[in-house]
């Protein structure tokens, strides 16, 4: 297959959108109280708070492999709240277009992703370079213009978090070191070559690949012009952070959740200001490489700590007031097309989503924020 020459589709917005990230919770939090039982429920009360847009897992590998099948999926983790803390049978195909005209009915504009979430046959452990990720999501882009979708998506970030392991099962690299690097040359000519492969079928579509690592690096990278925008997650919560309080991402024990609240709050009350002086300074190395390259930014994953959850000593407040203080720093910048509140922007996490009011704060100001004119169309 000929790879792609076309020029890069860049994502262009009239104004900013608050976006949430429903990942694979939407279809997989299905049972009674698990926030996704009824989409309609869901959506009206996300369109309530004031968000117009959502990022969810398509499961390209699943529906690609046998759209009419339900799969049974493993749990990622049992101390965190998205997705199912158990094995749980899905069938991600119809509901995929089910639940994308459920937002276009609400004026909800939808990104797609996948974390390759791990099913019984380990579809995803199949998948082999650029012209793996290239068929997969090719099939179930072409299912998705028959039904008459694609003009709603949003764009589509071909892997979460590229190329972290805990995400990319099927990725191993020939340099192990490089795993977590983006921008070294083996995943960045991966990522070249898949999106090309999909531009050509797929012009009109924006793709990229999110991250979450090595900020600095859309400062200095040589080339990320096939890129047609960077969803790079950011977060307060730098390693820096978490080694002060020992946490380690225990995701199958509540070890890390009892360091957490110990001592998470008390860390961040004793300096609010470093954290946040240095979430703004990582902030504005990301809209200094976005004007660099003219790559308009998304975040869909931000902005306090990456994990949390409802808990006895688990309290939202701290976390709203650095959340706060990012959402007014990156609508500041005139980079970002769409800008999210929080990585727990769900109903499953009661304590926030109860804020209804501070959501619509938030939604407000990034709805009113300028763009570059070049990011606007």
């Amino acid at each position: 297959m000929k790879i792609s020459s076309l020029p890069a589709n860049r994502l262009q917005v009239d104004r900013p959108l608050g976006v949430a990230m429903w990942d694979f919770s939407w279809l997989e939090r299905r049972w009674s109280g698990a926030g996704y039982e009824d989409w309609n429920v869901a959506l009206d009360g996300l369109v309530e708070r004031g968000y117009n847009a959502v990022r969810i897992d398509a499961y390209p590998h699943l529906i690609a492999d046998d759209r009419d099948s339900g799969r049974t999926l493993t749990p990622c983790w049992t101390t965190e709240l998205w997705g199912s803390p158990h094995r749980v049978t899905v069938s991600p195909w119809p509901a995929l277009t089910d639940f994308i005209r459920a937002c276009v009915a609400r004026g909800v504009r939808v990104a797609l992703s996948t974390w390759w979430r791990e099913d019984a046959d380990r579809l995803a452990h199949r998948i082999t370079g650029a012209e793996g990720l290239a068929r997969v999501w090719g099939k179930t882009l072409e299912l998705l213009e028959k039904e008459g979708l694609l003009d709603h998506l949003l764009y589509v970030d071909l892997s979460n978090e590229w190329p972290t392991t805990v995400w990319t099962p099927f990725y191993q690299p020939s340099a192990p070191a490089t795993q977590e690097m983006w921008d070294a040359p083996e995943p960045m000519a991966l990522m070249r070559e898949a999106i090309g492969r999909l531009r050509e079928r797929f012009p009109s579509l924006p793709f990229t690949f999110s991250t979450c690592t090595r900020e600095d690096a859309w400062l200095s990278v040589e080339d990320v012009s096939f890129m047609d925008l960077a969803d790079h997650h950011l977060w307060m919560s730098s390693m820096e952070f978490y080694r002060r309080v020992d946490y380690k991402f225990e995701v199958f024990s509540e070890e890390g959740y009892d360091k957490l609240k110990a001592r998470a709050r008390a860390l961040y009350e004793s300096d609010p200001v470093f954290w946040k002086n240095d979430l703004a300074r990582r902030i504005d190395t990301l809209a200094e490489g976005s004007s660099r390259t003219g790559i308009p930014l998304v975040n869909t994953e931000g902005w306090s700590l990456v994990t949390w959850k409802d808990g006895p000593g688990l309290e939202w407040d701290w976390l709203l007031d650095i959340t706060e203080f990012a959402v007014r720093h990156v609508c500041s910048t005139g980079r970002y097309a769409a800008i999210c509140t929080s990585n727990f922007c769900g109903p499953q996490y009661v304590g926030m989503w109860r804020e209804v009011a501070w959501h619509q704060r938030m939604t407000a100001q990034i709805k009113s924020a300028a763009l570059e004119p070049e990011l606007s169309r």
